[in-house]
């Protein structure tokens, strides 16, 4: 298999150097030309047609949100990776990417102490996302049966909805919030794989963008119907307490999934909490996070629901929950509200009558 061809954009030299010299040394992966800005990388694109584009958001000239739109428009479906640094104003304009298009980003090495330690930092952090884009892993062909693991029909009232996500997440998630209606009676709690600062500002994006609340999550903060919270980045969201009086905790646990937060430490804490009043959703996402945790709420008699791959940025996080038989159902992102709220269908109309 041939490797995997990267036209880098930055408008450092010394970060082209250490980018390339970096992904090189992964035999999947060459370097099939580097960029100082982005209308020298449009011209490349046309001339080298990489498989991924690595794309510095802070550029002087056409920066990376104004290059990134109009490589969209050329190659709508070109992979492109934005390379952030952890500030606010990088953080902010990765945001920004990820809703008109990006695939995905990675952070820079800005406090990496070496350049050994940047070199790690590189392959930790971006090596497995192009390898996600372009050679997504193999997922077993499983008989239907397996697939879709049968089980009694329960009718078990929802009280909680509960979302893991990460790579094509705040896409999905700008896509299924506005679905769900000014009376939906139920809090949904969201685990979106993001350092700090970009979970703030995903959670002020998508308040924007519905009719429900969404904010990031503070530790002891009891669950509201018709509100939305998104895990803080570094801390893992948690519920803990009786299901009449639920309320949110974080902490700084080890990783799990290498993810902090990660989604198998909610969907474990609410079938704790609810048993099996949960509806879980897994959305696009790399790697595994929230199997363990789906299998949790399976066992306490929860619902599970995950997005299908051809709808999917990457099929990771989905598909192994349904390689692992404990989907309920399989759905496009474009059916996954309407499934929920069919769902949840009893607690829209109590919302309703109550504020009659």
């Amino acid at each position: 298999m041939p490797p995997i061809r990267v036209l880098i954009v930055d408008d450092s030299a010394v970060i082209r150097r250490q980018l390339s010299k970096a992904l090189a040394s992964d035999p999947e992966i060459a370097i099939a030309g580097t960029a100082g800005s982005g209308t020298l990388a449009l011209l490349r694109i046309a001339e080298l047609k990489p498989d991924l584009v690595t794309l510095d958001v802070e550029m002087p000239g056409m920066d990376g949100l104004q290059t990134l739109v109009e490589l969209r428009k050329l190659y709508p479906r070109l992979p492109t990776i934005m390379f952030s640094s952890l500030t606010g104003p990088g953080a902010s304009a990765t945001v920004d990417a990820l809703a008109r298009g990006a695939s995905d980003y990675a952070t820079k090495p800005s406090h990496a102490g070496s350049p050994e330690a940047a070199r790690e930092h590189v392959l930790r952090e971006l090596v497995p996302k192009i390898k996600a884009l372009c050679r997504p892993r193999a997922i077993p062909v499983l008989p239907s049966s397996s697939v879709l693991v049968p089980r009694i029909a329960l009718q078990n009232r929802v009280d909680v909805v509960a979302i893991g996500s990460s790579t094509g997440g705040p896409n999905a998630l700008a896509e299924l919030i506005p679905q769900f209606p000014i009376d939906f009676g139920l809090p949904i709690l969201i685990v979106q794989h993001m350092p700090p600062m970009f979970t703030n500002l995903l959670a002020v994006r998508l308040n924007g963008v519905g009719k429900l609340k969404v904010q990031e999550a503070k530790d002891g903060e009891k669950l509201q119907s018709g509100q939305i919270w998104i895990a803080p980045g570094d801390y893992h969201m948690v519920v803990s307490g009786e299901p009449h009086d639920p309320k949110i905790g974080l902490n700084k646990n080890a990783p799990e999934n290498s993810c902090r937060p990660a989604v198998d430490c909610l969907f474990r804490s609410v079938a704790s909490c609810f048993g099996p009043h949960v509806l879980a959703v897994v959305l696009t996402g790399m790697g595994s996070d929230g199997t363990r945790g789906a299998e949790a709420i399976r066992n306490a008699g929860g619902t599970v629901i995950v997005q299908d791959e051809a709808s999917s940025v990457v099929w990771g996080m989905p598909g192994s929950v349904v390689c692992a038989g404990l989907a309920d159902k399989i759905c496009p992102l474009n059916g996954i509200a309407g499934e929920v709220l069919r769902r949840t269908a009893h607690r829209i109309k109590v919302a309703g009558s109550a504020r009659s």
